[in-house]
C-alpha cells in the first residue's frame, strides 16, 4: 500500500489500483493508428485512374503520377504497409476514359475494399459498376450535380471523397484573376471535357456564365471529348475571334497541355486554368487547390473505411487552400502587365 500526501488531503492506493492506473495511461498513449488498426486482415485498395501508369514522354523507367507519393505514401504513414497488410490493385485508362466502366467492373470483380477513383468520369464508372464497394474520389467537381453523392454534408450511399469545387465560385475567381491581367480582353472561350452533362450541370453552368458576364467577358462553351477534337477546335477559336482560353484542367486538357499554351500564346490569347501545370509550361494565371495536399487528404477517407467508417456518413470535403500561379514571363510577351496587388498576392511567379 502506497501513501501520498497532498496539502491537507490524504489518500491511499492499493498496488493493484496502481496497476491498473498505469496501464491506462499507457494505453492512452499508444498511437490512434495502432490503437484502431484491424488485426488479421489484408485490406485491398483499388486506383481506378484515367492515366497511364506515368505521364506523358516519360518513358518505362520515367517517373509515376504523383498519387503513387501522395495517397499510397499517407497510407503508410498511417499504417497500411503495401505487401503487409495494404494490397494495391491498378487499373489505368491509358488515356482512353471509354476503358472506365469496364475497369471499374474489373476491380469490383476483384472483390476490393474500397476503390479510390481519380476525376469524374472515373468517379461516375466506379459509382456505376458498385453500389456496394465504398468510393472515395478526387479530382471532381460538383460531385452533388453529376449524381456521386446526394448531399454534400451527408453523401449517402457508398460514395464520398475530396471535391475540387462543389460551386461556380471557383472559376469565376480564376476569371477575376485574368480580367485583372488582361482588361481589354472580352470574347472568352471556355473549354470543358465531354461526359459530363446533366440538367442539374446545365444549372450550375448558367449561374457560371451569369457570373463571367458579370465580369465583362463575352462567354462561348466549347466540349473535348479525344485528342483529335482540338485542331478543329483551335480553328474554330481562331475564326470566332476569340480573345482570351479558360479550362479548369482534366486528365484529357492536362495531357495537352503544352499543345492548349502553345496555341494560346502564338495567338497571344491571355489563358487561365485550373490547375498550375498549365503555367508551368507557359500558361498565364491557375487559381487552384493543391493536388498533392488534397490527394492525400482523400487518403485519410480511405484510412478510415478501412477502420469501419461508411462511405455515405463522410461529408464531402473541400481543399483547404487554394493557390494562385501567375506566369510574369507570358504576361510580359503577351503585352500585359500584371498588377502589383496581384503579384504581392500570387502563391508563385514564374518569371
Amino acid at each position: 500500500m502506497r501513501q501520498f500526501r497532498m496539502a491537507k488531503f490524504e489518500f491511499r492506493i492499493g498496488s493493484t489500483a496502481l496497476f491498473i492506473l498505469a496501464l491506462a495511461l499507457a494505453l492512452l498513449m499508444v498511437p490512434r493508428a495502432a490503437e484502431a488498426q484491424p488485426a488479421g486482415k489484408v485490406f485491398s485498395l483499388g486506383i481506378l485512374n484515367p492515366h497511364p501508369p506515368r505521364p506523358p514522354g516519360a518513358g518505362p523507367t520515367g517517373p509515376e503520377w504523383p498519387f503513387r507519393v501522395n495517397v499510397i505514401g499517407r497510407l503508410k504513414e498511417l499504417g497500411w504497409i503495401e505487401g503487409q497488410n495494404l494490397k494495391i490493385e491498378y487499373a489505368f485508362g491509358e488515356g482512353r476514359e471509354e476503358r472506365l466502366p469496364q475497369l471499374a467492373e474489373d476491380l469490383v470483380r476483384r472483390r476490393v475494399d474500397v476503390i479510390w477513383a481519380t476525376g469524374p468520369l472515373a468517379a461516375l464508372a466506379a459509382k456505376r459498376a458498385t453500389t456496394t464497394i465504398p468510393i472515395v474520389f478526387w479530382g471532381v467537381n460538383y460531385p452533388v450535380e453529376l449524381g456521386l453523392v446526394s448531399n454534400i454534408a451527408r453523401p449517402g450511399g457508398n460514395v464520398t471523397g475530396v471535391a475540387y469545387s462543389v460551386g461556380p465560385e471557383l472559376y469565376g475567381k480564376q476569371l477575376e484573376f485574368l480580367r485583372q491581367i488582361a482588361p481589354a480582353a472580352t470574347r472568352l472561350a471556355w473549354i470543358n471535357i465531354a461526359g459530363l452533362q446533366s440538367p442539374e450541370m446545365a444549372a450550375k453552368s448558367a449561374i457560371f456564365q451569369a457570373a463571367v458576364r458579370g465580369l465583362g467577358f463575352e462567354f462561348s462553351g466549347h466540349i473535348v471529348s479525344r485528342s483529335e477534337d482540338f485542331d478543329p477546335l483551335f480553328a474554330s477559336l481562331l475564326a470566332a475571334r476569340i480573345q482570351a482560353i479558360g479550362l479548369v484542367g482534366d486528365h484529357l486538357t492536362i495531357r495537352e497541355s503544352k499543345r492548349i499554351v502553345q496555341f494560346a500564346n502564338q495567338n497571344r490569347l491571355p489563358s487561365a486554368f485550373g490547375m498550375k501545370e498549365f503555367v508551368q509550361v507557359g500558361g498565364l494565371v491557375s487559381y487552384s487547390a493543391n493536388l498533392a495536399a488534397t490527394q492525400r487528404q482523400s487518403a485519410l477517407y480511405i484510412d478510415k473505411i478501412f477502420r469501419g467508417a461508411r462511405p455515405g456518413d463522410l461529408p464531402v470535403e473541400q481543399p483547404d487552400k487554394y493557390e494562385l500561379w501567375i506566369n510574369q514571363g507570358t504576361a510580359k510577351a503577351l503585352g500585359l502587365t500584371v498588377p502589383q496587388s496581384l503579384l504581392l498576392l500570387a502563391d508563385e511567379v514564374i518569371q
